[in-house]
């Protein structure tokens, strides 16, 4: 009897540890403490705490939220942490924004012709890689169709004409480091496949961008196989998403949203350009055609807000400023990413919750540009 007391005794208590344990990793405990906030703070950081908290238990996967306001009734929430988040195209504002520096310092020249190749043709949004090679464009065509367009070729021609070192010199400098190396998106495509089979080292640009007609999955796979002449089975891939996210774990463009925030903050507060410059960002900005299903879905008609999106495989970005002509008399930087969805509208669903909670908590007002 006392043997079989004692090992009952024993099981109770290691289901206890066991219960123990799991409650600390519970997710909805770990999210509880992350979005603790200081008792000082503004009522609104607290209020869109609990609404963003909700988001996130709602949307499978992760959802990252920044949101700092500037001047009267000034604070931050923070639930991003000190981890980097995947950007996607949301790394075109720092590209324009590193173009346009040297501009003001006149290194460069908004009428400066670039001359389209071949070569630079990238899979992506935007309509240049459907135009004819030697097609000359202005550095002023390449940054509006770029950040309003979000053309991946436009970008990627860009970032060779100001240099990946100094593109990645001037945003660590901006942010004060929180930002992985900044590479062009046809690198991005490389270094995806290239852990795949040594041999995409050797393919064409064109030979990646025709990769884009066989659907996401197993037959993207497929037809990267076939484009290396090999079969399926020499791939060192399981699954298109894993490659996507074995390509993540790098840290290669992505950044903490905190670090983000404060590239945006100087735009705000035109720190970082000239006023010209400043105002050419946030108009193509305020001009993007992707936005209109994530933050701007929540906010009223006639909101000021001058975003970007990001979406790739798994994840997905929506960053901005809220009023940005009031700089430090009230502007708000927002950026959120999520990851590890199911499906795009999943987030997309996070992402205008999030706009209309902005409103909610009074962060946002209607009126005219």
């Amino acid at each position: 009897m006392s043997r079989w007391l004692g090992r009952t005794v024993a099981i109770a208590l290691m289901l206890a540890l066991v219960s123990t344990a799991c409650q600390r990793q519970d997710p909805a405990q770990r999210e509880a403490v992350a979005t603790d906030v200081p008792a000082d703070a503004p009522a609104w950081v607290a209020a869109l705490a609990e609404r963003v908290e909700r988001i996130d238990r709602a949307m499978p996967g992760e959802f990252g939220v920044y949101v700092k306001r500037l001047g009267e009734n000034d604070g931050i929430l923070d639930r991003g942490g000190d981890r980097r988040w995947y950007l996607s195209s949301t790394i075109k504002v720092p590209v324009a924004m590193a173009v346009l520096e040297q501009v003001d310092e006149g290194e460069l020249a908004l009428q400066d012709q670039r001359v389209l190749a071949e070569s630079d043709f990238v899979d992506g949004s935007g309509d240049l890689i459907w135009q004819k090679p030697g097609s000359r464009y202005t550095v002023a065509d390449l940054l509006e169709k770029s950040l309003q367009d979000s053309d991946s070729t436009a970008t990627d021609m860009l970032i060779r004409l100001i240099g990946q070192r100094r593109l990645n010199q001037r945003v660590q400098a901006w942010s004060g480091g929180g930002f992985g190396p900044l590479t062009t998106i046809q690198q991005v495509r490389y270094d995806v496949y290239g852990a795949a089979h040594p041999g995409v080292a050797k393919l064409s640009n064109m030979d990646l961008v025709r990769l884009r007609n066989a659907e996401a999955g197993e037959p993207r796979l497929q037809a990267l196989a076939q484009a290396l002449g090999v079969p399926r089975s020499e791939l060192d891939a399981g699954t298109l998403d894993a490659l996507f996210e074995n390509y993540y774990r790098r840290g290669d463009n992505s950044a903490t949203l905190r670090a983000f925030a404060a590239v945006l903050e100087q735009l705000a507060a035109g720190q970082l350009l000239g006023p010209e410059s400043r105002q050419r960002v946030l108009g193509h900005m305020r001009r993007i055609s992707t936005g209109a299903r994530r933050i701007q879905a929540g906010l009223p008609e006639g909101a000021d807000f001058a975003q970007k999106t990001g979406t790739q495989i798994g994840r997905a970005c929506n960053l901005g400023i809220i009023d940005p002509d009031r700089g430090r008399d009230g502007a708000v930087v927002v950026v959120a990413c999520a990851e590890r969805f199911d499906a795009l509208a999943e987030a997309e669903q996070a992402f205008e919750q999030l706009g209309t909670a902005l409103v909610d908590v009074g962060l946002v007002q209607a009126g005219a540009r």
